[in-house]
């Protein structure tokens, strides 16, 4: 896909000619405006998708690309990103993702036809040339939650790396030592983070992560129940299964009951992304709480400093570990006492 800079170089002029150009600017004489739209023909250039973010007029509307309006996660990190942007003179325009790139994709065009000032995204992978071509054309974003490795884009994103450690320290310290990991796709940042890190915080316990307790899912329910079953069908299933995520770890409590067994007599649940329906489920389940509505303020914060001028910030936060009763602590505290 073509970029802006492309479409210069093949008109022979400046970037700030094209976007001049493309913005219907009356300074850019007819010599120059004619060659910048043969160049556009020429490349198949999408004005409409990317170009007209270039301006100096604002709306005051700030577009928001959410991976899975379903996921709790997500649902409270825009409503966090509406509540502040309202408070700052913005409002907000969202997309749904639903997980696949090429929605995103969409919603991106469309934000940015709808002239919006900035964008949010949750990247649903690291691949989209949309994405990239946005970046370059000097619309202002921010990466939330997920991030596009390479990309000079602030990101405003949970550390969960002491909070996984705490959770593997503790179900180590409950006896637990086979332990299983329900990853997110392999695509985005933290499908891929949250597997190597919960490997090295096995690895500092003398505690491998075979293939066979490595799951992949798509940080949706189906894929947490089908993992699930497939761990239960081991010769040795593990002890404990770690979802990636909330809507996998409600899949995987799914095939477990399905099955006739209990959480944890039969196996032991954690999550990462801890949501309030957790201390509502029969065991409460243990999981790693992100700070989602300091995120989701933090990354309008940062969003805003890029549209005024001022040197935008990435921002991380720490993730925490919530103990309940879903590995077996209940059950670790009645021998304690006994």
């Amino acid at each position: 896909m073509a970029s802006i800079k492309d479409v210069a170089a093949e008109a022979g002029v400046s970037v700030a000619t094209v976007s001049r150009v493309l913005n219907d600017h009356p300074s850019v004489s007819a010599e120059a405006r004619a060659r910048v739209m043969a160049a556009v023909a020429a490349l198949g250039y999408r004005p409409n998708a990317v170009a007209r973010s270039l301006r100096t007029d604002q709306t005051h509307t700030l577009g928001l690309v959410i991976s899975d309006v379903m996921n709790p996660y997500f649902t409270e990190l825009a409503r966090a990103v509406e509540e502040e942007a309202r408070a700052l003179g913005y409002s907000v325009i969202i997309g749904n993702a639903d997980e696949r790139p090429e929605l995103q994709d969409h919603h991106v065009r469309n934000l940015l036809d709808r002239r919006i000032d900035g964008l949010l995204v949750s990247p649903t992978d690291g691949g989209s040339p949309l994405m990239l071509d946005t970046v370059r054309a000097g619309t202002p974003m921010v990466f939330v939650d997920r991030w596009i490795p390479g990309v000079d884009v602030p990101v405003v994103r949970a550390d969960g790396r002491d909070a996984v450690r705490e959770l593997v320290a503790h179900l180590y310290g409950l006896g637990h030592r086979r332990l299983a990991i329900i990853a997110g796709p392999a695509a985005t940042t933290t499908g891929r983070e949250r597997v190597e890190v919960f490997r090295k915080a096995l690895g500092e316990h003398g505690l491998a992560l075979p293939d066979a307790y490595i799951g992949q899912g798509d940080f949706q329910a189906a894929s947490g129940r089908r993992v699930m079953e497939r761990f239960l069908d081991l010769a040795e299933p593990p002890q404990v299964v770690f979802a990636a995520d909330n809507l996998m770890a409600l899949g995987a409590l799914d095939a477990v009951r399905a099955r006739g067994m209990r959480v944890p007599e039969d196996v032991g649940l954690a999550a990462f992304d801890d949501i309030p329906w957790f201390v509502h489920t029969d065991p409460p389940i243990t999981a790693v709480a992100q700070p989602t509505g300091e995120l989701g303020r933090a990354a309008v914060r940062a969003l805003i400093d890029r549209i005024e001028g001022r040197p935008p910030q990435s921002v991380t936060l720490p993730a925490r570990l919530v103990v309940r009763l879903s590995c077996g602590e209940e059950h670790a505290q009645n021998r304690s006492t006994s």
